[in-house]
This record gives C-alpha cells, sequence and structure tokens, in this order.
C-alpha cells in the first residue's frame, strides 16, 4: 500500500521535526497518517524499520535532486554549480540529509548508521530499507560518479575520465564543506565556479 506508506513516512517526518524520534510513538505516526497502528507495523515491522525506511527516503530524495540539478542547465559547470547548491539547500532544509552527509547524527535522530537488518519482509520497500544505508563517503561517490555519467556522456570508458571524476569530486566535497562550515562572504556557488575555472577537465 504505497500510498498508506509515503503517509507513514510523512507522519513520522512531521513527527521527528517536532521532538526527538526516542520519544515518537508509533501509535501517533499511526493517528496522523489515518492508518491503523497495525497496519504500521505491518509496513515497517518495527519502530528501527519506521527509521530505516525514513531515511531512506530523505536518502532517495536528495539524490533524485542531484540527478534533476544535472540535467537542468546546459553548461556542465552550471549543472555541478547546480548540484552543489541543491547539497547545501537540502542539507540546510532536512536534517536527516544533513546527517547522512556529514555522519553528525544528533540525540534528536535515529540511532546513527541504522545497520542493516536481515529482513523478511513482504514489502520490497522495506527489504530494500533494511538493507545498508549509504555513510558520507558513499554519497560524495554516488554524486561524483551520477556527474561523471552525465557529463561525460554514454558509453566513455572510465579511464577517460579520470580528471573529470577528481574535479566532480572536488565539486561534491566543496558543497560539504559549506554545509559543516558555511563560508562568511560567499555562498557556495561562487567556491564552485571559482574551482571549476582552474579545472580544464571539465568540459
Amino acid at each position: 500500500m504505497p500510498a498508506a506508506r509515503e503517509s507513514l513516512l510523512d507522519a513520522a517526518y512531521t513527527a521527528l521535526a517536532r521532538r526527538p524520534w526516542s520519544t515518537v510513538r508509533m501509535v501517533d505516526v499511526a493517528a496522523a497518517a489515518g492508518v491503523s497502528r497495525q497496519t504500521l507495523y505491518n509496513e515497517f515491522g518495527s519502530k528501527d524499520g519506521l527509521a530505516r525506511a525514513l531515511v531512506r527516503r530523505e536518502a532517495d530524495g536528495y539524490l533524485a535532486g542531484v540527478d534533476r540539478a544535472l540535467t537542468g542547465p546546459v553548461d556542465p559547470r552550471d549543472r555541478l554549480t547546480a548540484t552543489a547548491e541543491w547539497t547545501t539547500a537540502s542539507a540546510r532544509e532536512n536534517t536527516l540529509v544533513r546527517a547522512m552527509l556529514t555522519g553528525c547524527w544528533g540525540e534528536r535522530l535515529p540511532a546513527p548508521g541504522l545497520p542493516a537488518v536481515t529482513s523478511g519482509s513482504a514489502v520490497p520497500a522495506q527489504r530494500r530499507a533494511d538493507g545498508p544505508l549509504p555513510s558520507p563517503a558513499d554519497f560524495v561517490a554516488l554524486v561524483r560518479d551520477r556527474a561523471v555519467a552525465v557529463l561525460a556522456g554514454p558509453g566513455v570508458p572510465r579511464s577517460d575520465t579520470a580528471d573529470l571524476a577528481r574535479s566532480c569530486e572536488l565539486v561534491v566535497r566543496l558543497a560539504l564543506s559549506c554545509v559543516t562550515a558555511p563560508p562568511a562572504d560567499t555562498g557556495v556557488a561562487d567556491l564552485v565556479r571559482g574551482a571549476l575555472h582552474r579545472s580544464p577537465a571539465v568540459p
């Protein structure tokens, strides 16, 4: 039941925005979503299962935004700049995205890392959520590889994209540095453009 699942995840996200995860009650999440508590347990199995699914959804949403940024502007440098801006905006607006990108999980959030569990869920989305969640290093690699695939185009050998990959990773790391320590005098776009100006690898 995808609609109920999304409603439950929305309710859990709203609850998390209002109070620490440790005080969020399953019965309240179910009531806010307009479903029974049994439906909630059928979908997620446990509170940890709900937390893993919520973190997975926010991770997927962030990466979907990366894909949109990379296919938006025509100029490759503008695409990378848009990706960096999306990264910093997402981390600023979404505490779970910030935690996933930086590895800094506060006491208000679900348990750091939420280790993978053996899943017996009948729900495919939950089986995926029960698997390992991306680490900050995984996100760097995921965004870098997405950027290289889009900017280099299909069929380009990996050996021919090493310089481009380094430039794309630099952009991602610049964005993450702006998440953890926002620059005082300039925005992430100016930092990225300055870095790319010195990088001949980006077409």
